[in-house]
């Protein structure tokens, strides 16, 4: 019960994102393609979260590790969730894309 709980509200191990974007993580910005537009991460590909279950041909392979992103951190849990649901196997919430910028490229 713990453990479903915990899944749900994306608690677990913590990785090292900066790390993962070194060695080439792809970033998925979920926001809008106007909050897009305002600013996101050099590199980043900008799939909404309301259409990332149909857009996932722009991502090349379920074992790819993929970093999501958004405004606060809400809306890229719920695309991480979906992405699960859809077999990417290295699905990671990586919250607001301004705390991402620290790892850009």
């Amino acid at each position: 019960m713990l453990q479903a709980l915990k899944n749900i509200l994306g608690i677990g191990p913590k990785v090292d994102l900066g790390e993962l974007i070194a060695k080439g993580a792809i970033i998925v910005d979920v926001r809008t393609p106007g909050e897009y537009a305002g600013g996101h991460i050099r590199g980043s590909i900008n799939i909404p979260v309301d259409q990332i279950g149909q857009q996932t041909k722009k991502l090349k392979s379920k074992d790819q590790v993929i970093i999501t992103c958004c405004a606060s951190g809400m809306r890229s849990g719920s695309a991480k969730h979906i992405l699960k649901a859809k077999g990417y196997t290295h699905v990671h919430n990586g919250g607001s894309w301004y705390n991402l910028k620290a790892y850009e490229k």
